[in-house]
């Protein structure tokens, strides 16, 4: 009911939908109190956080062996995803493939716009709506802020809903990465980061992941961030008003040494200079937030260093034999997250059986 009376308050208007305030929004992208479509890190609260974390946990452990895999490789085999990655990507990409596959659907994929018909002057919404047609679930990547949200929009709108997950939506939110950075908190730390210091590290100006992960905080007790950054790509003000307005305490430096000992965990990022409208990043003196083998010596013993990545030079490659150092795993765990997610959304959650059970 609120769904509908939203759609009818701002009927076909989107600048008006887009606008709104996103708390109005969110039961607009949902269904039967489940989630649709996946677009905002606000749309996971801690009960559903849990959750996925046991449903992803059950699908590591149950496809363990070839019975369990087949089993679980049966639940969705009768849907089709589309793969909508028209911005680079190699691990979110390849990731939510994979956990595709996990659960059986199948996959069609388009990565370039030069190989579909908006070389022909096709708008971008009638070639989402086209995908419509032929599968069941849409997975985004887009550089436009607010497309990903405009296509679930549109989606929800037309006699074939078909679900939206955003696997980066310009600079503003990666839901599903926030997803697998807590999942990789949760495993790693004991309490996961309830009551832990976590410190961000690098480019958090234009950076969607750690953006997300902030939002995902307010689920967690206790937890203090602190911001590492070059004064020119600090932490953009809307993420800043909502730690205050949630009681998450923070505070920004630049300078990365004195606060290594006090992290639980450390989320590194590279500098985002694709983005620089005049090579401004060429300037910085970034060594400063570079993460070195010498600084395994500095910080707690149960600490962990995190990475969306790709990396550049932040991490030194040594660095990846301590096994404090979970970035590599991180990866990993985004696929087993967004396959959860995945059985989430389509209902089939409940399906996967116990491990032992098949």
């Amino acid at each position: 009911m609120e769904q509908t009376a939203l759609m009818t308050e701002m009927g076909r208007d989107w600048d008006k939908f887009h606008a709104s305030d996103i708390a109005r929004k969110l039961p607009f992208f949902s269904r039967e109190n489940r989630l649709h479509d996946c677009l905002f890190s606000q749309q996971f609260d801690r009960a559903l956080l849990d959750y996925l974390f046991a449903v992803a946990d059950r699908l590591r452990a149950v496809t363990q062996n070839k019975t369990g895999a087949d089993t679980v490789s049966q639940l969705l085999a009768h849907k089709r995803a589309m793969l909508y990655f028209v911005q680079p990507s190699t691990r979110t990409f390849l990731s939510f493939l994979n956990a595709c596959h996990i659960l059986g659907l199948k996959t069609s994929e388009i990565r370039d716009t030069s190989t579909s018909s908006e070389m022909k002057g096709e708008s971008p919404e009638d070639t989402v709506r086209t995908f419509s047609s032929y599968v069941d679930l849409i997975i985004m990547r887009h550089p436009t802020p607010g497309f990903v949200e405009k296509t679930a929009w549109f989606m929800n709108r037309i006699k074939r809903p078909v679900p939206v997950i955003n696997g980066g939506s310009g600079k503003d939110q990666h839901p599903t990465q926030a997803l697998l950075d807590v999942y990789t908190l949760h495993r790693s730390l004991p309490g996961g980061p309830e009551g832990k210091t976590i410190v961000m590290v690098g480019d958090l100006k234009r950076g969607r992941t750690v953006r997300s992960l902030s939002y995902l905080m307010k689920n967690y007790r206790g937890v203090k961030l602190v911001f590492v950054s070059p004064p020119q790509l600090r932490m953009e003000a809307d993420i800043l008003e909502f730690l205050q307005r949630h009681a998450i305490p923070y505070r920004e430096t630049d300078d990365f040494a004195s606060v290594m000992p006090e992290a639980d965990a450390i989320y590194m990022t590279r500098i985002q200079d694709e983005h620089d409208q005049a090579e401004e990043s060429k300037s910085l003196d970034l060594s400063r937030f570079h993460f070195r083998a010498q600084d395994l010596k500095v910080i707690k013993p149960n600490a962990i260093i995190m990475h969306p990545l790709p990396r550049r030079h932040e991490i030194e490659p040594v660095v990846d034999d301590d096994d404090r150092a979970v970035f590599w795993r991180q990866e990993r765990n985004g696929m087993w997250i967004r396959a959860a997610l995945i059985s989430y959304i389509f209902g089939v959650d409940g399906q996967i059986p116990a491990p032992g059970k098949t």
